[in-house]
């Protein structure tokens, strides 16, 4: 009896090192200029700088793209050895995954609207009083986060809400073919979209004063990833010199 019971530790052993020695499978999601596929590349300023963190810290690493519901349900089925980028610190996120030091500071966003209603648009003081213009058509990608506070505003927003599953683009077209008035903007995804589709152009960025601070985004991991590893992972951060620390 005692054999057999041996055999099972060593196996669940051998089981738990293999797995520890494994490469991390690091999941990205389609978001350009952060990660995107570009003729068949994966291409893209966050994915290169987290590959370049991986590699600092001598962790080895698998990268695939992957849908973003997917992605967090596979933190919150648990799927170990799983890490993804970079991501908002979210209450909900925290319960199934870890957090690193933050990799990138975003920019505040920014309102993007339709030309007809742009002198509307500017004639709020506030985005609270934005947001309670019945008026008006927002554009909200479901499923992601625009940030806790933004996300808060949304939710109570009075403003007719045109909510769908797309990619960040295919919301761009939607508010420039005149399907929503505006949305609310990440500067760099509108940097690169305007260059990239011409019809867009058409398209206004407005900013309010009150507006919330850009977020921080973080690498995640599953909550099998050692401390060890996840702190490898802190000192390759903090070696950066345009990376913030808290």
């Amino acid at each position: 009896m005692w054999q057999k019971y041996l055999i099972g530790v060593i196996a669940a052993g051998s089981m738990a090192g293999a797995l520890a020695d494994a490469p991390l499978t690091v999941a990205w999601r389609e978001k350009p200029p952060y990660y995107y596929f570009e003729n068949g590349v994966a291409k893209g300023f966050m994915l290169e700088r987290a590959k370049q963190v991986f590699a600092a810290a001598g962790v080895p690493a698998r990268f695939v793209n992957e849908p973003q519901k997917r992605i967090w349900a596979n933190f919150s089925h648990g799927l170990q050895n799983y890490c993804s980028i970079s991501w908002y610190r979210l209450p909900e996120r925290e319960a199934v995954a870890q957090y690193s030091l933050p990799v990138h500071a975003d920019q505040p966003h920014a309102v993007l609207a339709v030309p007809s209603v742009v002198a509307r648009i500017k004639s709020h003081p506030n985005l609270k009083s934005l947001l309670a213009d019945k008026s008006l058509t927002l554009g909200v990608i479901d499923g992601v986060s625009y940030g806790p506070e933004l996300d808060a505003l949304i939710a109570g927003s009075e403003n007719r809400i045109m909510r769908r599953t797309v990619e960040t683009s295919a919301m761009f077209r939607m508010v420039a073919f005149g399907r929503a008035d505006f949305l609310f903007v990440d500067r760099e995804d509108w940097n690169y979209l305007r260059l990239k589709y011409p019809e867009l152009q058409m398209l206004v960025l407005i900013d309010f004063a009150d507006m919330p601070q850009g977020l921080k985004r973080h690498i995640v991991c599953s909550r099998d990833v050692p401390a060890e590893t996840m702190e490898r992972l802190n000192r390759a951060i903090l070696a950066r010199n345009d990376t913030p620390r808290r």
